[in-house]
C-alpha cells in the first residue's frame, strides 16, 4: 500500500512553569498512513495522542524526528505539504460564527483557491449529505453543537485534501446526532475512499469505521494493528457466565483484580457475569473464585467484546500483543 503520511521517531517535550521539570509528551513516535485508509489514532488523557497530531498538522514542531505528508517534509516543506491535509481539531473554532452555512463552505473553498463558482456543485451536495440544506442560510452561532460539528467536517471535505483529520468528532454530542454523524461517515468512507485519521475516545466510531488503529500510551506507540485482528484476538477469550442471584461486592471486587475487564448486569433472579480470560485455563481460576464462594452457575457462553473494552485491556496492561 501506498504511505501517505510518515511519521518518524518524533520527540516532543514540555518545561513546567512552576517546577521547571522536563516532561517527555512523546517518545520516538513512528507509524505510517497509507493512503485510502481509516486510521483510528488513539491514547488515554496525557498519553501524547494530542501532541501528535498537533504535530501532524504543523501546530508543534517535533524536536526530533520527522513526519512527511505525500512524500513532502513538514519541517522543510511546511506550506506544501500541508496543502495535502485538513483537520478538524476538538477544542478550536473550526468555523466562524457570524457567517451561514453556506457563507462558511464558500469562504473555506476560497482559502483553498477555489472560486464559488467550483464548488457550487458540491457545496450543495454537502449540504444534503449533512443534513444541513435546511439550515443553508442560518448564522453558524445560532446552530446546534451537532450541525456546528457536521458543517466544520463538511468543510474540511469540500477543501479536497489527501488526508482528512478529524480529532474527536462525536465529542459532546448526543445519542442521536452522534450515531447520524457516524453513518454519515461511513457512508463517505465508503463511497470516496478517503484517507481519514480519526482521534476519538468514542470507541463504537473507531470500531465501525477505522480499518487500523495505532495506540499511544505515555508518549509511545504500543499498538499498531488492525481493528479486526485486535477485535479476533480479544474475542476468543470472551465468555459470559450466567449465575444464579446477585454477586456481592467483595465478589465483584475479587473478579475485578484478577480479571480486569469484568462486568456485571444484575437481573431480578440471576447475574450475568462477562469476562475475557488472557489464557485458556485462566477459566479454572474464574471457577475458583465462584466455587469458594457458593456461586452456582447457570450456564457459559462464547461471547464478543466491543473495542472499548479491548481498548482499555491494552493500555491497562500495556502490552504489545503479537499478531498470527
Amino acid at each position: 500500500m501506498e504511505k501517505i503520511i510518515e511519521v518518524r521517531g518524533i520527540e516532543k517535550s514540555y518545561v513546567k512553569r512552576k517546577t521547571k521539570e522536563i516532561i517527555s509528551a512523546v517518545n520516538n513516535v513512528t507509524f505510517n498512513v497509507y493512503r485510502g485508509e481509516v486510521l483510528g489514532l488513539l491514547g488515554p488523557n496525557g498519553a501524547g495522542k494530542t501532541s501528535t497530531i498537533k504535530m501532524i498538522c504543523g501546530l508543534l514542531k517535533a524536536d526530533a524526528g520527522t513526519i512527511s505528508i505525500n512524500g513532502l517534509d513538514i519541517n522543510t516543506q511546511r506550506l506544501k505539504a500541508l496543502r495535502h491535509i485538513s483537520a478538524v481539531l476538538e477544542g478550536n473554532r473550526n468555523l466562524y460564527w457570524r457567517l451561514t452555512v453556506r457563507e462558511n463552505l464558500e469562504y473555506f473553498a476560497g482559502n483553498r483557491g477555489f472560486s464559488r463558482k467550483e464548488v457550487a456543485p458540491q457545496v450543495e451536495k454537502l449540504l444534503e449529505q449533512f443534513h444541513l440544506k435546511h439550515k443553508e442560510n442560518e448564522l453558524v452561532n445560532g446552530l446546534s453543537r451537532g450541525m456546528q460539528q457536521k458543517l466544520a467536517i463538511a468543510v474540511t471535505l469540500l477543501a479536497n485534501t489527501d488526508v482528512i483529520l478529524l480529532d474527536e468528532p462525536t465529542l459532546g454530542l448526543d445519542v442521536e446526532i452522534s450515531y447520524e454523524l457516524r453513518e454519515i461517515l461511513k457512508n463517505i468512507v465508503k463511497d470516496e475512499k478517503r484517507t481519514i485519521i480519526i482521534s476519538s475516545h468514542d470507541m463504537p466510531v473507531v470500531q465501525e469505521l477505522c480499518d487500523r488503529t495505532v495506540i499511544i500510551n505515555k508518549g509511545t506507540v504500543i499498538i499498531d494493528e488492525k481493528v479486526e485482528n485486535l477485535l479476533n484476538l480479544f474475542d476468543t477469550k470472551a465468555y459470559a457466565i450466567k449465575i444464579a442471584g446477585s454477586l456481592n461486592m467483595k465478589l465483584k471486587q475479587q473478579m475485578i483484580q484478577r480479571f480486569p475487564l469484568s462486568s456485571f448486569e444484575s437481573g431480578e433472579h440471576q447475574t450475568v457475569v462477562t469476562v475475557n480470560l488472557e489464557k485458556s485455563e485462566d477459566i479454572y481460576g474464574l471457577f475458583d473464585i465462584f466455587r469458594s464462594e457458593g456461586v452456582v452457575v447457570e450456564s457459559i457462553d462464547r461471547t464478543s467484546i466491543d473495542f472499548e473494552q479491548v481498548f482499555m485491556q491494552i493500555v491497562k496492561g500495556e502490552k504489545r500483543f503479537e499478531m498470527a
